[in-house]
């Protein structure tokens, strides 16, 4: 038994870093800032939750505070990115490739005055 958890921790270990790898390498190369808090909004999240994962096999930490822990992440991440991304919306940071943007729509401007409000 104490193979398997050692082995479950080895690949969650692998998995949780390559993970938080991708999320860091997403932060640096990345355009504007909604981008980048959706790299580390997502992957980060679940870098760290391997990570935990690993932690919670390999000691004998109990796997209640580690669910509990781990629920408290995927619940939080997404939520603190978007809490995050709606700020800088809202103080006006631009887009560095706008498709849509569905929140000028809704305020009732266009997007050629949400444009010009912004500065570009």
């Amino acid at each position: 038994m104490d193979t398997i958890l050692q082995l479950i921790a080895i690949l969650a270990v692998v998995a949780g870093t390559a993970f938080s790898t991708l999320g860091t390498l997403g932060f640096i190369r990345l355009p504007d800032v909604y981008t980048r808090l959706h790299a580390t909004g997502k992957v980060g999240v679940f870098g760290v939750v391997l990570l935990l994962v690993a932690a919670v096999a390999w000691t004998p930490l109990g796997w209640s505070k580690g669910l509990v822990l781990i629920i408290f992440l995927l619940l939080a991440g997404p939520v603190t990115s978007h809490a995050l991304s709606s700020a800088a919306y809202r103080i006006g940071i631009p887009f560095a490739h706008r498709v849509r943007d569905d929140l000028a729509e809704a305020d009732g401007a266009t997007p050629s005055e949400e444009m010009a409000t912004l500065g570009q």
